[in-house]
């Protein structure tokens, strides 16, 4: 990595003493106070020892390293309890580490408890005072901010109001417009963005992504979709220790997998190296191209490659169901090689059932190149009312009918799996991750992630109208 850190951890560690009753934390308290008088060493090393007994060590955080280059934005994942928010405190300097290093480079903002940092019987505007200069702001530069910090927050009259009137959202507006405005270095942001409408939390996203242009983020989130979309990297947390540390799309997606592995017994299928196939035109030879005068009728093209299904891509589930299809068809169910942006296809996914199973939900979504979900859906609520059953030794298949957007030029992948019970509670029977990638070149204009397909686009211009000059 670069010497140009923002933040560099190295065996970081944090342990906490837990006791059994309080009483236990005075034992220990005078055995120390004991201990430290005493003249002999081997007896203060025996009361040392005693008052040891009455805690039972709690490791919060073991050994976390790593190393964050200035700009960009860097993710912690991780489930309750696995020691995100006693890291971020550390880093902000709140809590002591047991063991460690940590190494700082720039001024650091953070927004981390609801409310920390706040005097619940102080108004809005006086506590934008207070943490602006707890985050290092001088009275004058707090002055010449406020009015820009407070349209940024935007409650209206509330700014006025003591912020124990608050909600947990108005919380958040103002907590994240003075951190948005003290001039950091680097921002640590961790859940409490969850609890923002989704208008302030939209122009939050659009804020960070301005700042990382010269500043660095450290965004702490359980939305493996938000992480993916904001970070290039991130760190997985698991009681304490860090599980991985690589791209945020393969970090999200492991701990996806973890996630559902809490939850029932699944079996993860290793990931094999992945050749590339197209899916040959010698197989559509014999088919008449009904779709020629659509695709021609436009210069502006989106020609998006299939490349075969991958049986080895990565996986899990519990094996009672194994996705033996994924394929592409016209409304005819005629199997494609590529198709166009726009087109009318059919998404064929077939799985061969190994156990009896209830309730089957299978379902896709099509992930751009950093993992981001794009569009996708599943058979659950077409079939919540009028449930399945399938038998052992028989094969399943779900059609989705949709206009494939316009996609931007670049590789996206799709993701399957098939599953049973409801949204809500289900087991994983098989989750494959790239099932099959698609190769998009586009010479069609896009505005977003992906275009829709627009049935009409029209301009009216309407007459003329006559002005009369009044006297």
């Amino acid at each position: 990595m670069s010497s140009e850190f923002a933040i560099k951890v190295t065996r970081l560690s944090k342990c906490y003493q837990i006791y059994q009753q309080p009483i236990d934390r005075l034992k220990q308290g005078l055995y120390r106070l004991f201990a430290r008088f005493l003249p002999s060493p081997y007896l203060k090393q025996v009361l040392n020892r005693r008052a040891m007994s009455y805690a039972k060590p709690y490791w919060a955080l073991h050994e976390v390293s790593f190393e964050l280059e200035k700009g960009g934005c860097f993710g912690i994942i991780g489930r309750n309890g696995s020691g995100k928010s006693t890291l971020l405190q550390l880093l902000c300097g709140t809590l002591n580490p047991t063991d460690g290093e940590i190494q700082v480079n720039g001024r650091v903002a953070a927004l981390l408890e609801l409310g920390s940092g706040f005097n619940p019987e102080y108004t809005g505007r006086e506590n934008i005072y207070m943490n602006g200069q707890l985050l290092g702001l001088s009275r004058q530069q707090v002055d010449d901010r406020i009015e820009k910090i407070i349209a940024f927050a935007d409650i209206g009259d509330f700014i006025e109001q003591p912020v124990k009137t608050y909600s947990s959202g108005m919380f958040v507006r103002v907590a994240f417009a003075v951190i948005a405005h003290v001039d950091a270095d680097i921002l640590v942001i961790d859940e409490a963005l969850a609890v923002g409408d989704a208008f302030f939390t939209q122009k939050c996203m659009r804020f960070l992504r301005d700042f990382m242009a010269t500043g660095t983020v450290l965004f702490v989130s359980h939305d493996t979709g938000a992480v993916k979309s904001l970070c290039e990297n991130a760190l997985w947390l698991e009681k304490g220790h860090m599980q991985q540390i690589g791209s945020a799309k393969e970090v999200s997606e492991n701990y996806l997998e973890a996630f559902y592995e809490s939850f029932q017994h699944v079996n993860k299928k290793p990931q094999k190296t992945q050749v590339l196939k197209t899916i040959p035109d010698s197989d559509f030879s014999n088919r008449t191209d009904a779709r020629a005068a659509w695709i021609n009728r436009s210069k502006w093209r989106n020609d998006i490659e299939l490349f075969e299904f991958n049986e080895n891509a990565k996986s899990f589930g519990n094996g009672y169901a194994k996705i033996i299809r994924v394929e592409l068809h016209t409304i005819d169910m005629t199997p494609l090689s590529w198709i166009v942006g726009g087109e009318q296809v059919v998404m064929s996914v077939t799985a061969n059932v190994m156990q009896n199973i209830d309730s089957p939900i299978i379902g896709f979504y099509i992930k751009d190149r950093l993992g981001q979900v794009l569009f996708g859906d599943n058979t659950y609520l077409t079939y919540c009312d009028d449930a399945l059953s399938v038998k052992a030794d028989t094969e399943i298949s779900a059609q989705f009918h949709f206009h494939m957007p316009f996609l931007p030029k670049g590789e996206y992948s799709v993701c399957v799996a098939i599953a049973m019970g409801s949204n809500e509670s289900h087991v994983q029977l098989e989750w494959i991750h790239d099932a099959m990638i698609l190769r998009s070149e586009s010479s069609h204009i896009t505005t977003g992630l992906v275009g829709i397909p627009m049935q009409k686009i029209e301009i009216s211009i309407a007459p003329e109208t006559q002005y009369v000059e009044i006297n």
